[in-house]
């Protein structure tokens, strides 16, 4: 009896896969092969799969396998049925490294999600390496998981490091944070260096497995902890050049000194009006100078007056592929790595006083209430009365007396007039705190101290605004054939609205409201910034604001400047210090004389090239202040004014590993270490910027105050640790 019924059940399961909807067939053969080893199985272990013994069955499924087969769903290997390898996801993108054990592939235009991949899975590719990664799956949190299957593009290979020996052969332990590799140097390669010098080192090969890289010492910088080495090292890590070509300082000092009469036909000429420049005390090139008269009207004729770079710099010039090589001057703490050679940086085209100088002009008429009523582009001659420093021309504005002083105040009174117009249109006023030391006859930093922006500053600011905008808003105005022309704009992005949603959850936790939307987020974030003036915790929000804002970039795309409250926006002002100035100069006045449409490609291959420059001149920028910090510490060490002693602080920055703290009398930032926080084990709240106790849940929090001490400081590493005290 037992054995007919299992006789019925099998006939009754033939039945059913004779009665399948076809449909419902094919999705249970190709579920089969994907749950299958290897994504296969032979036609035997498919058909017991089905339960499909009798000869109707069997026929069926083979019809179905070879309807799935010409679909391309399914692949026959030998006795094997394989499911079709589907055409695999693959993405081309940088790598961003995290750790010694995994990297990100991200996209440069947010054409995809970062891209896991784990140590294993990244070859030989270093941080900022252009890539081609393959996606295996996604995890769980749809974060996708890949390999990298090609390198594009090196983004370096040449390191800055310390060479150690041992007697069969050298390595470089790389000063880069993110380099996780120590680059082996056989003794036949190292040039001489010698045991815990600062060299740099290119890699030139890597071992089979793809692990070690292997490298040939090409320069020597000298004993590590050094000023003029670590200086270099810096230059060498962000590979800004040490020193003009022979052939471009030749071809710079062939440039003649004297304007022939012929040039001065060709332009306006602004000598006999009222013109001066106001800098930094100890700046060498003059960028821009400003001119002002009072016409018989009652309105006012202010000129904005900036060197005229191109008149020399010719195109495919040594000067001109050395100058977009470098695209901007880069100002470390002790130096300027120029973008021109001397003679045009600093006399040539420099607006010094008493000096006639070519510039190319901003004209304008204004009211006394600030309104624009006329507006004139083109070449000038200028003649510069007075150089002022930001601070002789603030105590002109504060007392109302000295040379000029009925100039200065009467642009002042219209910079504040411009000013206030922009926040009402929805300007954003957060600015970062700029760092600057005092160092001795040495180099030795001394003392640190902040920049602090006063009206002399913001004047010169305003003017530059207003001719940078109007250049900008003039070039895009103009018909040339059915498109705008061609121009080098800067924009910045609207803010993402997640990045601005967090920062306003976490300003909540000081008290502080900030609404989200278009106008209303910038008048928050300027009533915050007027509130938090003078507070400790102003540099923390403030540079979270700013993190939570695009960057700003040029591009050819006539896109608004969200942070200036602009529609467009260039920067026309200072060509001797930025190459797509210099680029704004070409194309202005080549529209001014009524030339044709240019190859955008061109200028916005240009622009990217420019952004990029930017950032890395501000990584060295930042990278040297970070060095003189911690110099600064060690000497205050030395000389036992903080050894032992408490600080006070403020939590600046929070990871999964510690806490960032600025110690409050130097600004200068270190860093304690989880395991070095006492009183309990913390853990990483990211979406609330803290560490919260496991067993207390105390908090520690951005923008806390806290009690710490000198551990220790490095300088080959940039880094200064501290130790907290309870709290």
């Amino acid at each position: 009896m037992k054995k007919r019924k299992q006789k019925d059940s099998s006939k009754k399961s033939h039945s059913q896969v004779v009665d399948f909807d076809p449909k419902d067939l094919q999705q249970q053969i190709t579920a089969i092969c994907a749950s299958a080893k290897n994504q296969s199985c032979t036609q035997k272990q498919l058909l017991k799969k089905l339960r499909a013994s009798s000869g109707q069955a069997r026929a069926l499924v083979e019809t179905t396998v070879d309807l799935l087969v010409r679909q391309g769903k399914l692949q026959r290997k030998g006795n094997r049925v394989v499911l079709a390898e589907e055409e695999p996801e693959i993405h081309i993108g940088r790598v961003d490294y995290v750790s010694p054990d995994f990297l990100y592939v991200v996209s440069q235009e947010g054409a995809f999600p970062n891209i896991w991949v784990s140590r294993r899975h990244a070859g030989t590719a270093l941080d900022g390496d252009t890539v081609r990664v393959k996606i295996h799956h996604y995890s769980h949190s749809k974060q996708p998981e890949g390999e990298i299957i090609e390198i594009v593009k090196r983004f370096r290979t040449e390191f800055v490091g310390v060479i150690q020996f041992t007697p069969r052969f050298a390595f470089v332990i790389p000063d880069k944070r993110k380099m996780y590799h120590d680059i082996f140097v056989r003794l036949s390669d190292t040039s001489g260096a010698k045991h815990g010098e600062k060299v740099v080192v290119a890699i030139t090969d890597w071992d089979r497995a793809g692990e070690i890289p292997y490298g040939v010492v090409v320069k020597v910088l000298g004993k590590a902890g050094e000023h003029e080495t670590e200086m270099h090292a810096i230059m060498a890590e962000y590979d800004l050049p040490m020193e003009f070509p022979p052939d471009v300082i030749a071809e710079a000092e062939r440039i003649s000194d004297v304007i022939p009469r012929s040039e001065l036909a060709k332009r306006r000429d602004f000598r006999g009006i009222p013109t001066f420049t106001i800098d930094p005390e100890d700046a060498q090139d003059f960028d821009d100078a400003l001119s002002v008269r009072k016409l018989e009207n009652g309105n006012y004729e202010v000129g904005v007056h900036v060197a005229d770079v191109t008149h020399y710099v010719k195109p495919d010039s040594l000067l001109e592929r050395e100058a977009y090589r470098r695209a901007t001057s880069v100002y470390l703490v002790d130096r300027c790595v120029p973008m021109l050679p001397e003679k045009l940086s600093n006399f040539l085209c420099s607006l010094r006083p008493n000096e006639e100088k070519l510039t190319f002009s901003a004209v304008f008429e204004i009211t006394p209430r600030g309104k624009v009523v006329s507006q004139w582009f083109g070449k000038t001659i200028i003649r510069s009365l007075r150089r002022f420093t930001y601070e002789e021309a603030q105590q002109i504005l504060d007392t109302g007396k000295g040379e000029l002083a009925q100039e200065l105040l009467a642009l002042n009174r219209l910079a504040k007039i411009f000013q206030r117009k922009r926040i009402q249109a929805g300007a954003i006023l957060f600015e970062t705190t700029e760092v600057k030391f005092k160092l001795d006859e040495h180099k030795k930093p001394i003392a640190v101290y902040t920049k602090v922006r006063k009206d002399a500053h913001k004047l010169i600011e305003e003017f530059m605004l207003l001719a940078n905008r109007h250049v900008a808003e003039f070039v895009y105005q103009m018909r040339k054939g059915k498109e705008h022309p061609v121009m080098v704009y800067r924009t910045h992005d609207r803010p993402d609205e997640e990045k601005v949603q967090n920062f306003a959850n976490f300003a909540r936790q000081f008290g502080h409201s900030i609404k989200t939307d278009g106008k209303d987020l910038a008048r928050s974030l300027n009533a915050l910034a007027i509130f938090l003036e003078g507070r400790p915790e102003q540099n923390v929000l403030q540079t979270l604001a700013i993190r939570a804002m695009a960057k700003a970039k040029y591009t050819t795309e006539p896109l608004p400047h969200f942070g200036l409250a602009f529609k467009h926006y260039t920067h026309f002002t200072s060509p001797i210090r930025r190459y797509p100035d210099m680029m704004v100069h070409r194309l202005l006045y080549h529209y001014l004389n009524g030339g044709g449409p240019v190859n955008r490609q061109e200028y916005e291959e240009r622009c990217k090239h420019s952004s990029a420059m930017e950032k890395r001149a501000a990584d060295a920028e930042r990278a040297s202040i970070r060095y003189k910090q911690v110099e600064l510490i060690e000497e205050l060490q030395k000389a036992g004014k903080l050894r032992g002693k408490l600080l006070p602080g403020i939590v600046t920055g929070v990871t999964e590993w510690g806490i960032y703290v600025e110690l409050l009398d130097t600004r200068c930032e270190g860093m304690v270490r989880i395991s070095d926080i006492p009183g309990d084990y913390y853990e990483h709240d990211p979406n609330n910027y803290c560490l919260v106790g496991r067993r207390y849940k105390r908090i520690i929090k951005l923008g806390d105050i806290v009690q710490v001490r000198i551990k220790a400081t490095s300088l080959e590493k940039r880094t200064i640790d501290l130790l907290m005290e309870e709290f």
